[in-house]
């Protein structure tokens, strides 16, 4: 059944218990098809996971985590995309916070973001790691319509989380980066049957449901399964689509996968398309 959102519950007692035995938190700050962006903190350490809101809102949601963008050690950028960096520039006016991306899409960045400097931006090749304070980040090539989409991998005492969305497949390479964590942000974009009679153009439906597009409910299940049966006892749907998907609809597929597959050991979650999410703790 359908609990919510993800939408912050914890009481403050909680959460304390909760920090004590874990090593990683992270929160989506928006995670659907208008906007993206995702920090994740370890020890002394916090990271963004692009930054696809407006800065206004950005900053806003960080100072309610006792965070701001001058304490970020760093912005991993996953692909150009609007609803990926549309708040880049304007957070990285004035601020010299280092930025990760792969070649492509560091070139691409420094195309359209003015306030971004090239001695800010750091190049990632796919699967060579990078240490950034307390965290250790995998990066990884996605199979999606951008040049250099990458997801990536963090890790940190032992502790392994992953957030990989805007994938039209899980190719088997991405499948064995993927094992053994202990939580992750999948993408669960649209239902196929709302997608293909709903008010998209017939070359935007094809786009998505292309190989090269995002993930379908039904698939993402299948990954979810997959995550599961290797050890995953969180997960949290993503990159939901307002037009052709619903949170109840997303939870629900993919917890009939996963219920199907006897998968009964993990919390699933999924995360508010605009707002801030609750505190994840891996």
């Amino acid at each position: 059944m359908y609990t919510g959102s993800g939408n912050r519950e914890d009481s403050a007692a909680a959460v304390f218990i909760e920090r004590e035995r874990t090593t990683v938190e992270f929160y989506t700050l928006a995670s659907g098809s208008s906007g993206n962006s995702t920090l994740i903190c370890s020890g002394g350490t916090s990271l963004l996971v692009d930054a696809g809101i407006s800065c206004r809102k950005l900053t806003s949601r960080l100072a309610l985590l006792g965070n701001s963008p001058s304490e970020l050690n760093g912005i991993f950028i996953t692909h150009t995309h609007s609803d990926h960096i549309c708040g880049l520039k304007v957070l990285l006016k004035n601020r010299s916070i280092p930025v990760y991306a792969s070649e492509i899409t560091g070139a691409e960045l420094l195309r359209k973001v003015e306030t971004l400097d090239e001695s800010q931006l750091h190049i990632l090749r796919p699967e060579e790691p990078v240490g950034v304070g307390d965290i250790t980040v995998l990066p990884f090539p996605t199979p999606h319509d951008a040049p250099g989409s990458m997801g990536f991998h963090f890790s940190a005492d032992g502790r392994r989380f992953a957030i990989i969305t805007d994938l039209g497949h899980v190719p088997p390479r991405i499948s064995e980066i993927m094992d053994g964590v202990d939580a992750a942000v999948i993408e669960a974009n649209h239902d196929p049957d709302w997608l293909v009679n709903g008010p998209y153009p017939f070359p935007l439906q094809q786009r998505i449901l292309g190989s090269y597009g995002h993930l379908s409910n039904e698939v993402c299940g299948d990954l979810a399964v997959q995550l599961v049966q290797s050890g995953a006892k969180l997960l949290v749907l993503g990159h939901l689509s307002a037009e052709n998907n619903s949170p109840e609809r997303a939870y629900q597929v993919v917890s009939g996968a996963l219920a199907a597959a006897g998968c009964r050991e993990v919390r699933l979650c999924v995360a508010p398309r605009d707002d801030l999410s609750e505190a994840f703790y891996v």
